[in-house]
């Protein structure tokens, strides 16, 4: 054993930035810490930390909150397009890409005289371009869609930062969903929503509004200790040509052994659209989760929870953004309000909420408000005990 253990190829430490929706940073830092991470520091839009590349791995299997997992590989000084042609130049991009492979350059500005975003990308892309076409000649093509690489630069006060992108697509797409539904909640805000609402794992937990059925297969997903990113198909390292796909794969494998779900887990979902149930079950399915969430075609009047249950209420009311208009939805949240008072004493609620107006009919106070944002819109978390 001590001889294959030293015959392992021995992994460089990198630097790497998980990314996540604003306010989700100390959920974030969490789960991270979980995962006993080298040198975890909290930061604003996500978290920083040091490790190999099989870290990452872990990182992109385990998150729930996290939207890219980012790996740096450099930061320099970069005023001018011609400083940020060299810098970009001075990488080793073939250990991500093959001379004839795609990428796709993405890139942020904030403060620096390189402020055209476009440009940016533009000069990123020349620069390995020309790096493969001087060694090898010929040169990766660009990609926006299904890239082999993709590329993020990240300019503040004229320090560019370059990472290359170890997800691939976005960590909220996890591979179970089959039904979107009018207005789905991203998996990674339904798994922070479930866990910022504190949720024990193995009271009954219930959702009134439950549309595909996004929170309550987060929460399962949780409660059974399934990585949300077993069901993926692929992550962006998996193209990059020196990955370890038996060392990956073993550790899926073993991931998806870890799994338990408890021996009593009662997630109950309902929803006033029959189409938007269907849905919810067809994800349910897809996610593995036949027999441990049960589903209702049932409005709000006809949401009766049991007195006494310690129990929690988490769920996504429409808010008149993308379902209903604001002046129709006060009655729902005026009944809702209602029966959180009149059944639901010993019961912990969290809504989120993305309409100060809807909320203060629910005419409860909430002990706390956590912001969050959905998508580009301004939402709060409430968390009340009625």
């Amino acid at each position: 054993m001590a001889a294959e253990r030293s015959a392992l190829p021995k992994l460089r430490l990198e630097t790497f930035f998980v990314t996540c929706a604003p306010g989700i940073e100390p959920l974030l830092h969490g789960e991270l810490r979980a995962l006993r991470l080298a040198k975890l520091e909290r930061q604003v839009g996500g978290a920083r930390f040091e490790g190999t590349i099989e870290d990452a791995w872990r990182v992109n299997l385990w998150s729930r909150v996290g939207v890219r997992v980012l790996l740096r590989l450099t930061r320099f000084d970069a005023a001018t397009g011609d400083a940020l042609h060299a810098g970009a130049s001075a990488v080793d991009w073939s250990r991500f890409v093959r001379p004839d492979g795609t990428i796709r350059v993405d890139a942020q500005s904030s403060e620096s005289a390189l402020d055209h975003t476009h440009f940016v990308e533009q000069r990123v892309k020349d620069a390995v371009a020309d790096s493969f076409r001087a060694q090898h000649g010929v040169r990766p093509s660009v990609d926006l869609d299904d890239p082999e690489l993709s590329i993020h630069v990240h300019l503040s006060r004229d320090r560019c930062t370059l990472s290359a992108d170890t997800s691939g697509d976005s960590l909220h797409k996890r591979g179970w969903r089959r039904f979107q539904g009018r207005a789905p909640l991203a998996e990674t805000l339904a798994a922070a929503v479930v866990l910022q609402s504190g949720w024990d794992r193995r009271a009954p937990l219930l959702d009134p509004f439950c549309g595909s059925g996004t929170i309550l297969v987060e929460a399962a997903l949780l409660a059974g200790g399934v990585a949300p990113g077993s069901f993926r198909e692929r992550f962006g390292f998996e193209r990059w040509p020196a990955h370890d796909a038996p060392r990956w794969r073993a550790l899926v494998q073993e991931t998806r052994a870890q799994a338990r779900f408890p021996a009593k887990m009662l997630l109950l979902g309902s929803d006033a659209d029959a189409a938007a149930i269907e849905g919810a079950r067809e994800n349910v399915a897809s996610a593995g989760l036949e027999g441990r969430i049960g589903l209702e075609s049932a409005g709000v009047e006809a949401f009766e929870p049991k007195r006494g249950w310690n129990a929690w209420i988490v769920t996504n009311p429409p808010y008149g953004e993308r379902v209903g208009r604001e002046q129709d939805l006060v009655p729902l949240y005026r009944r809702f309000g209602s029966i959180l008072r009149e059944r639901c004493a010993g019961y912990r609620v969290a809504i989120l909420s993305g309409n100060p107006a809807l909320a203060k009919a629910l005419a409860l106070e909430p002990e706390r408000r956590t912001p969050l944002k959905n998508g580009a819109l301004d939402c709060e978390l409430l968390e009340l005990a009625p």
